[in-house]
This record gives structure tokens, C-alpha cells and sequence, in this order.
């Protein structure tokens, strides 16, 4: 009996002392667990005022006739008064591709209704792409000489009849724009690790966002596109570490 007492009480002793010790872990663990997620995530804004490098300018002219020849004759000489519209201004014709050119003959549409007043539509549109942009936007200023000239303008689908500016140098402003946006985030991490009497850590993740393009003038009705000064955005993410 009394050795059946002594194996009761250091068994005892035994489990007593794996419960103690498996608290002390699962207590340490749960300690490291918060010492672990003491961080702060704060957003790093990187902007800058940059020009386009590109502009592409499509002019799309018409003619209508009865008379699919004297349409033709039209659209001819449409296209030479467009070059040398291009050429008065400083725009060498050489840059200006045909990319489309579309015949139409309302008689053969099915499911026209009515008399056509001409039979032949005619429509060319002449490409220009320009690596000087305020070039392309001043002449486009003067687009009512073609107008006056007789030639039939016409708006591209989703485009109206003006520029498009673009901005391709974007590569090389990525790393000093991601460099910024981080210092930024620093800046109000360290702010918030003062204010909770912490010090700030290391870095723990970090999202490096995406970079957009958008009009210097940010204003209801004001596309990206159709202006020359531009603003490159990059917002980042980054989780900075909260330390004692």
C-alpha cells in the first residue's frame, strides 16, 4: 500500500509539473504571438509633375457624292490639304500614315430607311505621331483652317478629333518614386511609434502599388489623355515593426 502511495504521488507530482511547464510555453508563445503582431500600417504617397513625350493625333475626313469618283477626287484632295495643313505648321507629312480608309454605299445597306441624299461615304484617317507634343497641340489649335478649307472633319470613336498625349518615361522614375513613397511611410510610422511611446522597427511587408498616370488639373471632365502636364502617382503599403 504505501508503495502504491508513493507511485500515486510522484505521478501526481509528474502531471503537476508537464501542466506547469505546458503553461509556461503556451504563456511564451502567446507573448512572442503579441510581440509579434505590435506593428503599424501606414500608406507612402510619391508624385511627379512630368510632361508627355508622345502625342498621336488622328484627323479623320469624309466626302459624300452620288458619284463614287467625284468622292474619290474629294477625298484626295482632302488628304493633300491636310499635309500641307501638317507641313505649314512645323509637322513633317511624313509622319502621317494612312490607318484607314472606308468606302460606304448606302444603297447596299439592307436596313437603310428613306432617300440618301448621296450615295458614297468616303472616309480616310491620316495618323500623326509626334515625339514633340506641344508642336502637334498648337497646330491642332489651328484645325478651323482646314474647316474653312472645305474639308469634312470628323470625331473617332471614344476619341473626339483632338491629341492624344501620352507619357512613356515612366521605367526610370519607378526607383526614386518607390524610394520616396517609403520615406514617406517612415515618416508617419516613426510619428505614430512617438505618440505610443514605442520604437519604430524594421520593415515588415510592403506593397509596392501600382503607378498611375492622371491629369495635373484632377477636375470633373479633365481626361488624362488630352493633356500635356501630367502627374505620376505611387502609393505604397509597408507594415513597419513596434518595438520597446
Amino acid at each position: 500500500m504505501q508503495m502504491n502511495s508513493q507511485c500515486s504521488l510522484v505521478a501526481a507530482v509528474l502531471v503537476a509539473a508537464a501542466i506547469a511547464g505546458a503553461g509556461w510555453f503556451v504563456g511564451r508563445g502567446f507573448a512572442e504571438g503579441r510581440a509579434q503582431e505590435r506593428y503599424v500600417t501606414v500608406k507612402g504617397v510619391s508624385e511627379r509633375d512630368v510632361q508627355a513625350d508622345v502625342a498621336l493625333w488622328p484627323l479623320r475626313f469624309v466626302s459624300t457624292d452620288d458619284d463614287l469618283a467625284r468622292a474619290e477626287h474629294k477625298i484626295e484632295q482632302d488628304r493633300l490639304a491636310v499635309l500641307a495643313f501638317l507641313d505649314r505648321h512645323g509637322i513633317d507629312p511624313s509622319m502621317a500614315e494612312v490607318q484607314s480608309l472606308d468606302v460606304t454605299d448606302i444603297l447596299a445597306n439592307p436596313y437603310r430607311s428613306g432617300p440618301a441624299q448621296s450615295r458614297f461615304i468616303i472616309s480616310q484617317t491620316l495618323m500623326v505621331r509626334s515625339e514633340d507634343p506641344h508642336r502637334i497641340l498648337a497646330a491642332s489649335q489651328k484645325v478651323g483652317e482646314l474647316v474653312r478649307a472645305g474639308v469634312v472633319l470628323s470625331g473617332i470613336a471614344g476619341g473626339g478629333i483632338g491629341p492624344t498625349f501620352l507619357f512613356k518615361g515612366l521605367n526610370p522614375l519607378k526607383p526614386g518614386m518607390i524610394a520616396a513613397a517609403t520615406a514617406s511611410a517612415r515618416q508617419g510610422a516613426a510619428q505614430f511609434a512617438q505618440d505610443s511611446g514605442c520604437a519604430l522597427g524594421a520593415i515588415r511587408r510592403a506593397n509596392q502599388g501600382v503607378f498611375e498616370i492622371l491629369p495635373r488639373d484632377r477636375a470633373s471632365g479633365i481626361m488624362e489623355e488630352k493633356q500635356i502636364a501630367k502627374t505620376v502617382r505611387v502609393v505604397s503599403t509597408i507594415e513597419f515593426a513596434l518595438e520597446d
